[in-house]
């Protein structure tokens, strides 16, 4: 039977398909697999962390960004009073400067503990419900630090990631409360809150 590279590379193709969907199905292997591919980028790219750190999070972000549901999360950070105070162009507007900051926070957080391994702890049920927690552990040269994503499944069928903690720090409870204190400080005026919005999370 012979063989051509076309149709060989169809073959691996569909196989790479399959496995993804299979992967995708899953939340603790679907989270498994990107963490690996984000350890990847942290190894091979140490140097370039701090020749180019801007970078350095564009590869860190490439995986992590499609894996979040921003628009569910954005609006958790901001609480109902606000978020139904808000206009959608404010909405809009504060979700993009949350992802941001996300994004930053969780990027600067994993380069700096450098080498490092992540184990994804399965559990032995496959049913799984529309919202779960994927445990990990996150192994560096000095110490073990507990990850749990919590993630929803979309309409789509997709798992994305609704709230993250590490090492003990509830990273949507810390933003909520930023967003808290932002509005005390600048009398409820949300483009103010949107304004001077950053992320001051500390992971250590």
């Amino acid at each position: 039977m012979n063989i051509t590279l076309k149709s060989l590379a169809f073959f691996l193709g569909i196989i790479c398909m399959h496995s993804n969907a299979m992967s995708a199905s899953n939340p603790h292997k679907f989270i498994d697999t990107q963490a690996q591919e984000m350890v990847a980028i942290i190894r091979n790219n140490q140097e370039l962390f701090t020749e180019d750190p801007e970078l350095f999070k564009d590869k860190i972000n490439y995986v992590f960004e499609p894996m979040v549901d921003f628009r569910r999360v954005g609006a958790s950070v901001m609480g109902k009073k606000y978020y139904l105070a808000a206009s959608k162009a404010q909405r809009l507007q504060f979700i993009e400067s949350f992802k941001t900051s996300l994004l930053d926070t969780y990027s600067s957080t994993l380069a700096q503990w450098g080498d490092q391994k992540i184990i994804t702890i399965f559990p032995e049920s496959s049913e799984f419900q529309k919202t779960e927690d994927v445990q990990q552990n996150l192994i560096t040269s000095s110490n073990i630090y507990p990850i749990t994503y919590k993630v929803r499944k979309d309409k789509n069928g997709n798992w994305l990631i609704i709230n993250i903690i590490v090492n003990g720090v509830n990273l949507g409870l810390t933003f909520r409360n930023q967003f808290q204190a932002l509005a005390k400080e600048h009398n409820e005026n949300i483009d103010e809150i949107i304004k001077h919005w950053t992320s001051d999370a500390n992971l250590d």
